[in-house]
This record gives structure tokens, C-alpha cells and sequence, in this order.
């Protein structure tokens, strides 16, 4: 019977080193090698092929995946690239063992980032980033008008788009609460920069349906009932995602 074989991208993010995506540009910046070998994008591996990232050997040791609720503080950035940046996350935690973040936070901004060493949730994860909520409490520099939220909740232009609607409701003159199902670049900012608003601090308090109840600067594992519930609302959010992917071919084909 022939090895079973698996795509190095895939290989590293099955055993929780990193997300496909990151493996990607490992393997492109040549940092990744096979039996000693630089190897090409696609390459497939069998499981008695010797796998290595910056020299260092990668094993699935079969341990149990990690899953972790950090409340990010300001000033740290969600980076797993510690030769890059020194504030970076992965080394403010000093977990025990690899892990990285799922998605990103911008450095001025706080609250709850999510972490693993699970890289299929990963994927699923940013695969269906239009399709989730992240709920945020966000301070601005001026008081805040009823055209801004109708405003903010009915779309801005931003980055060559419109914003989809979202949530927004007014907490007191300066701060309100907004709940995205959309990921774009600094999107709050910039949504409050275009209707002459200036962010004073921003802070994601929910994904899906991970609430942060932690200390700034601290984190906590996922518990089983949340993970549970993580897992059905990803299986749902994939139907959505291959319904609207097959309804746009549809309509190209026509």
C-alpha cells in the first residue's frame, strides 16, 4: 500500500504549528526544509519524511490542541514573527508551547484575541470571516449624533467598498457598541475617520461566542461547552460560505 501523502502547507498546520496560510510564506522565504531539502509550494510529504522550520524538527507529538481567550492590551501586536517585531504577542504569553493568533488586533487597540495550535479552526475561521461576529466598545473624540450610528450601522465607504451592515448602539455621549460580520483593515477607524470621527480607544469584547472576562494582559482556556458551541457555529458558517460561493459561479456562468 502506498504512504499517504499530505501537502507540506497542510502537514504544518494539522499538527499546530502554524495556519496554512503562514506555512505558505515559510515555505516561499525558504525557511522550511524536507530530509534537508528546500522544498517547492505543494510539495507532499509521507510520514516518514523528516520535516524542519528555521532547523528545528516538527512533530505531531499527539497532544491535545490548545485554545486560549487573551485580552491583547494596547501597544502589543499580534504578530508570530518575533525577529520582526518585539512587542509581539507570542512572546508577551510565553506559552509553553507554540501557539498564534487567530486572526489580527491592531497594536492601538485591546480586548479579546483568540489563540491556538489547532490549525484547521484557524482556517475555518478565516474562511468564514464575513460570516461571524466580533462585537466592539469603541470611545470617540467628540459626541455622538444619531446620523453617526444610522450612519455607521447602514454602510460607509471605505477601501473601495461599502461597509455591510452591521449593529450599532449608543452606550453614552462618547462610546458606543458596533458588531461586525466583516473583517476589512482597520475598519472601525476608518469607518469613524470618514464621518469625521477619531477613535480614542477600541476594545473587541466578543467573537462569536467567546466573551472576554478576563484581565487585560491575561488569558484562559477555551471552556469545553464553548468550544462545543465554536465548532457548530463554524459548520454553519461554512454552509454559508460554499452556498455563497456556488451561487457567485453560478452567476459568472451565465
Amino acid at each position: 500500500m502506498e504512504p499517504k501523502l499530505t501537502r507540506i502547507n497542510k502537514y504544518l498546520s494539522e499538527v499546530g504549528y502554524c495556519s496554512r496560510r503562514e506555512a505558505d510564506k515559510l515555505i516561499d522565504a525558504k525557511r522550511v526544509t524536507i530530509n534537508d531539502q528546500v522544498p517547492e509550494m505543494g510539495t507532499k510529504i509521507s510520514e516518514n519524511d523528516i520535516v524542519k522550520v528555521d532547523g528545528q524538527i516538527i512533530s505531531n507529538k499527539n497532544e491535545g490542541f490548545t485554545y486560549l481567550a487573551f485580552n491583547k492590551p494596547i501597544g502589543i501586536v499580534c504578530t508570530t514573527d518575533t525577529k520582526v517585531e518585539k512587542n509581539n504577542i507570542i512572546e508577551y504569553i510565553n506559552f509553553h508551547k507554540r501557539i498564534f493568533p487567530i486572526g489580527r488586533l491592531d497594536k492601538a487597540s485591546e480586548g479579546l484575541i483568540l489563540l491556538t495550535d489547532d490549525g484547521d479552526i484557524v482556517n475555518k475561521i478565516l474562511r468564514a470571516s464575513n460570516n461571524h461576529e466580533k462585537e466592539y466598545i469603541v470611545a470617540v473624540n467628540k459626541p455622538i449624533s444619531q446620523t453617526f450610528i444610522e450612519r455607521m450601522a447602514n454602510g460607509v465607504p471605505i477601501l473601495d467598498t461599502i461597509t455591510k451592515k452591521c449593529k450599532v448602539e449608543k452606550i453614552d455621549h462618547l462610546t458606543f457598541k458596533i458588531i461586525l460580520t466583516q473583517g476589512l483593515n482597520r475598519q472601525i477607524r476608518r469607518m469613524c475617520e470618514y464621518l469625521d470621527y477619531e477613535v480614542e480607544t477600541l476594545k473587541r469584547v466578543r467573537i462569536m461566542n467567546i466573551k472576554l472576562d478576563v484581565e487585560s494582559g491575561t488569558y484562559r482556556a477555551l471552556t469545553k461547552d464553548e468550544l462545543s458551541k465554536l465548532n457548530e457555529l463554524l459548520e454553519s458558517s461554512d454552509k454559508t460560505f460554499k452556498s455563497e460561493l456556488k451561487s457567485n459561479q453560478n452567476r459568472l456562468n451565465k
